[in-house]
């Protein structure tokens, strides 16, 4: 028997055990499931618990209720509960059996039988079960599998995959988590002879599964793999051309100074700065507004020309995204310091880069002296001469490192009067 009551200080949850407890009498029973027993095992952080019970949803739900649990039905359909205790939600979840699939959507039945609803779910190290005393439950061979940090189907790899084809891009992001060495060879075959059925998943899914990739502490070997097998060329064309070699470089400066993991930073270096091609990655991926802003911000960002002065760089920061800069200076360093191996030059632009970057964090933008208003206060008409009036004496004022005041300025108003 194969316990983790001294490893999981979550299994202590006083509304936790009160569930378990309340779902398991009168020969019904409840397990914790899934991600928690998962990451427990491997040392990782915790934090959404899974229950699987044998009660069929109305009786979880009357059973939860007469306990003071608030419930809601999420997925009641499809045999899940939502039950919140002191302000932390559970999954609750009938045991199931698939009746039918399409590639995505399964109808089930409910059931009793833990090794049915064991063999349904995808992974073996997904699949493992936790009674409240902390004894664990595995059915279908997860715990060999953690030991040795593999990530494997349950069953037939072809047929978890007919079955639900986000599985493809789940075997990929699990593996950048969880797995060790080269993927195991026969989901890793499956995935690379099913991968046309990646086109019957919805664009938000597909960026949900690449951003918790890219999100993964070091995703490259799972990018790798997933190139050599065609699947990222199926979910994202762009880097077909372009390439992941930066990626392993990425991460390794991340850890050697203290960046934070940054999936969207990550998907930049896969890709070419290039405007129509961001546009339709964000069109195709529904990527939120924020996150296409901030690619687009990337590549239409011009990098710095070596050796660039801080006097020089400020005004260039003047008029660019800081984030679109601060993504091209970041990008730029990981290539430096690659290529700073064998290159002392390389090793110069590292350095500067990353005194560029320090500059940029710490920069603020100046304030323009000048308005509208001053400039309408001067004789100027309405219209689009103040805009251009403006904008030319601001460019004056930049390229003065800033330094005209405002009185000079205002003197300059009738020099650009009129022109244009």
């Amino acid at each position: 028997m194969i316990t983790i009551a001294d490893k999981a200080p979550w299994l202590k949850d006083k509304s936790l055990q009160k569930l378990l407890a309340v779902l398991s009498g009168e020969g019904e029973g409840a397990r914790v499931v899934g991600g928690a027993v998962r990451n427990t095992l491997l040392g990782q952080e915790v934090s959404d618990l899974d229950i699987a019970t044998t009660c069929l949803p109305e009786e979880t739900l009357r059973r939860a209720k007469e306990a003071g649990f608030k419930v809601v039905p999420t997925g009641i359909d499809h045999g899940t509960i939502t039950v919140v205790a002191a302000g932390r939600p559970f999954e609750v979840t009938t045991l199931r059996a698939d009746v039918a699939t399409d590639g995505r959507h399964a109808e089930v039945a409910f059931g009793r039988d833990w090794r049915v609803d064991a063999e349904r779910r995808d992974f073996t190290i997904n699949a493992l079960y936790v009674e409240a005393d902390g004894t664990i439950v595995d059915l279908v061979g997860g715990l060999a599998d953690i030991e040795s940090r593999t990530l494997r189907f349950i069953g037939d790899a072809e047929q978890r995959i007919r079955e639900d084809y986000l599985r493809i891009l789940r075997f990929f992001r699990f593996f950048a988590w969880y797995g060790r060495g080269r993927p195991e060879s026969e989901g890793l075959k499956a995935c690379a002879r099913l991968k046309d059925g990646l086109v019957r998943l919805s664009a938000e899914r597909i960026w949900s599964e690449l951003k918790k990739l890219l999100g993964a502490p070091d995703p490259s070997r799972a990018l790798l793999w997933m190139r050599q097998a065609g699947v990222l060329t199926a979910v994202l064309p762009e880097s077909e051309k372009w390439g992941i070699d930066t990626i392993h470089g990425l991460v390794k400066t991340e850890q050697d100074l203290g960046w934070a993991v940054d999936p969207l930073l990550r998907l930049a270096s896969m890709i070419p700065p290039n405007t129509e091609r961001v546009d339709e990655l964000a069109s195709r991926l529904k990527l939120s507004n924020s996150e296409r802003e901030r690619l687009e911000a990337w590549a239409s960002t011009v990098p710095p020309p070596p050796e660039i002065s801080e006097t020089g760089f400020a005004k260039k920061l003047y008029r660019s995204d800081k984030q679109g800069m601060r993504d091209r200076l970041r990008l730029a360093l990981v290539s430096a310091r690659a290529d700073a191996v064998n290159d002392n030059n390389a090793m110069m632009r590292a350095g500067h880069l990353s005194r560029l970057l320090e500059f940029l964090d710490s920069y603020d933008k100046p304030k323009f002296p000048l308005s509208g208003g001053d400039l309408i206060i001067a004789g100027l008409d309405k219209g689009p001469e103040i805009g251009k009036v403006q904008r030319a004496i601001e460019d004056e004022w930049i390229e003065s490192g800033f330094t005209l005041k405002r009185e000079e300025l205002l003197a300059k108003i009738p020099d650009y009067a009129g022109k244009g």
